[in-house]
């Protein structure tokens, strides 16, 4: 039981910076959701939100970061 304290300890630390830095981000107004190639459609009373640009551009920069650091561990 101890391990899954220090893992739920651990995932609401990791959920607070995660937290904090999405709302770093949203103060330097960046456009993400709002790149061109990210799809929005709105009609009375719904919208959707695709943001394929967005989840494109997140996944190549968590890509290189991962793999700088697993280059630095070798």
């Amino acid at each position: 039981m101890p391990d899954l304290g220090r893992t739920l300890i651990f995932l609401g630390l990791l959920l607070v910076v995660v937290g904090a830095v999405i709302l770093g981000l949203n103060r330097l107004n960046l456009p993400l959701g709002r790149l061109p190639g990210d799809f929005n459609w709105r009609g009375r009373g719904w919208s959707v939100s695709f943001p394929l640009a967005t989840s494109i551009l997140i996944s190549v920069l968590l890509s290189v970061i991962l793999w700088a650091i697993g280059r630095l561990r070798r």
